[in-house]
């Protein structure tokens, strides 16, 4: 892998056409795969994580979660899940509000390029953004603990950036009673395991 700096400004120009023509132009023949591998290709990946979790569950579960960065995974899932069913993206942003704008376009999109399919524009999805502790790769000592609590209860561990306030988030919500007694509740560890040897997490443990 050849490593290339992108300073702040160009990355701001990261999805405009100018700024792709030139990389285009730089490297040639390319295929240019946008912040997040966010496109509809990505989102049709997502939709067959729906149908392995119903074949291993062997039954429908009433609501799934995942954590959001970009919205493709949430929007993936929405095409996928039926309408008696609810999907929650916990944005790892701050100020994440705006996820639902981005997620609507994919799904628009999605739409676009397969007519024939079942989609429709649902509202049983949501962004729940109140969970990002100070944005994004931000972290304090509330969700390091919760973190160490969590490995320590489950036996597995959970990423400081995405899955760790993505989970935060739905026990704060369990414990405010906001769904249904007996209800399924899917949530998806999408990894990212990796990105917590850039913080000093035993530091912070109590």
């Amino acid at each position: 892998m050849d490593l290339h700096y992108v300073n702040r400004k160009q990355y701001h120009l990261k999805n405009e056409s100018s700024f792709l023509k030139e990389l285009r132009q730089q490297f040639g023949d390319v295929y240019i795969l946008p912040e997040g591998g966010s496109n509809t290709l990505a989102l049709r990946g997502c939709e067959e994580v729906v149908s392995e979790i119903e074949h291993t569950l062997k039954e429908p579960f009433d609501v799934i979660c995942c954590a959001c960065g970009t919205g493709a995974t949430l929007a993936g899932l929405i095409t996928a899940i039926k309408p008696t069913q609810k999907a929650i993206g916990f944005s790892a942003l701050k100020g994440g509000e705006f996820l639902a704008d981005d997620v609507n376009l994919f799904l628009k999109k999605a739409y676009t390029n397969n007519p024939k399919s079942d989609l429709r524009y649902k509202d049983n999805w949501a962004i729940e953004s109140r969970f990002h502790f100070g944005g994004y790769a931000k972290v304090n000592e509330d969700l390091i603990t919760f973190m160490h609590s969590f490995q320590k209860q489950f036996g597995f561990a959970l990423d400081a950036v995405y899955t760790a306030k993505m989970f935060f988030g739905l026990f704060e919500l369990i414990k405010m009673k906001t769904f249904c007694t007996g209800s399924t509740i899917v949530a998806i560890h999408s990894g990212g395991l990796q990105g917590n040897k850039g913080f000093n997490l035993q530091t912070h443990s109590k």
